[in-house]
């Protein structure tokens, strides 16, 4: 193998696939970089058998080949060099890797490529594409939903319904439900309903910072594997086998109390019951008391730890029904307020024991459903 690149590019993309290398690993050889040519560029590959990321860069390929290369001495090593052109050479016979850039050299071992996990081909089954963006804004809003103990694996992935041309993402921890709707850019040919890993969802939305084309999304027809194909990156993830909860079902189909507030307000107040929370058990009151003649509705926020102190918040609010009292923990509360992108937010109550929704307004394609805590008022 002999080729030479640019550092910038190499970084970048030792960058991208370092994401997928594996940390803890009774395989030694998922600590390792692949580094092939592969029709006149070179290809960067790197797994940690859960998920697999292979990105592809321009590089002038003089002799073909292949190599493993431990990632993060390759990547550090890399990330010092000068922003110049990178010349590799691969000696065949040592399997000694040799890298040049400007007045540095270096050389480093590596392991033959065909001890490397096969990076899984999915060739077809189930195709779609979707909007970059609207990708990104489905995982930000749904992601940090899903739980993250292992003791229910089907709760730490992200219930996916491939349906006609639309998306549907949901997350639950036992706790919270966050559900997004997305648009398909091509529609489906049949549905499909997969389970994705959440981790494998998140590192996703990394790659997707950049991207302005559409995303296209495979599965396969065993439904154990997605493929997510970017511009020049592609990432393979196994799929969550389990029966997904009937999540329909804990999203309240009404209310008693309903409350309209600006979402930067309410985020505000949540933050600053929530420096006391954190001192106690974690709890923000919320006191919802409907407008009068010439005064507004409110919501009152109040947090206190026993022996540290406590504090009261008040924002506006347009209410509509009776007065109402409900706890939450205050990190479920900052978390989904923090992922909104309306001006405003509504929330729904029935009563102190029943879950609280929350809805951005002007969209009707998420909703976020809140357990409450139980409380002495």
């Amino acid at each position: 193998m002999k080729l030479s690149c640019l550092q910038e590019n190499l970084s970048k993309g030792l960058g991208i696939v370092g994401r997928a290398v594996a940390t803890r690993t009774t395989l030694p050889i998922t600590n390792n970089i692949l580094l092939a040519t592969d029709e006149g560029r070179l290809k960067l590959a790197a797994t940690n058998l859960e998920i697999a990321i292979s990105c592809w860069l321009g590089a002038k390929v003089e002799e073909e080949g292949a190599i493993t290369i431990p990632a993060r001495l390759l990547t550090d090593f890399v990330n010092s060099l000068p922003n110049e052109r990178v010349d590799m050479t691969l000696s065949p016979r040592t399997r000694t890797l040799e890298l040049k850039c400007a007045r540095f050299e270096g050389r480093i071992n590596g392991v033959e490529a065909e001890e490397f996990p096969p990076i899984p081909s999915i060739g077809e089954g189930i195709t779609t594409k979707i909007d970059a963006e609207a990708l990104r804004l489905a995982i930000t809003q749904v992601a940090f939903a899903a739980a993250t103990e292992e003791t229910r694996p089907v709760l730490t992935g992200v219930h996916s319904e491939f349906d006609g041309d639309r998306l549907t993402l949901a997350a639950a921890d036992g706790f919270r439900l966050a559900v997004h709707k997305a648009p398909l850019a091509a529609p489906v040919a049949e549905r499909a309903e997969v389970i994705i890993p959440a981790r494998a969802l998140s590192e996703l939305h990394r790659l997707l910072t950049d991207e302005v084309e559409p995303i296209e999304v495979t599965i396969n027809p065993q439904r154990s594997q997605v493929l997510f194909r970017l511009k020049d990156v592609e990432m393979v993830s196994q799929l969550i086998q389990g029966a997904f909860p009937n999540y329909t079902q804990l999203i309240p189909q009404s209310y008693v109390t309903r409350a309209e507030i600006s979402l930067s307000e309410f985020a505000k107040a949540t933050r600053t019951a929530a420096i006391f929370a954190r001192e106690g058990s974690a709890i923000v009151r919320l006191l919802i008391v409907p407008g009068e003649e010439l005064a507004p509705g409110r919501i009152v926020l109040s947090a206190r730890a026993e022996e540290v102190g406590d504090n009261v918040g008040e924002v506006d609010a347009t209410v509509e029904g009776e007065e109402a009292r409900i706890a939450f923990n205050s990190k479920y509360l900052s978390d989904v307020l923090g992922v909104l992108r309306q001006d405003r937010v509504v929330l729904e109550i029935s009563s102190p024991s029943s879950p609280g929704v929350i809805r951005p307004v002007g969209v009707d394609n998420y909703v976020h459903v809140v357990m409450p805590m139980f409380v002495q008022w």
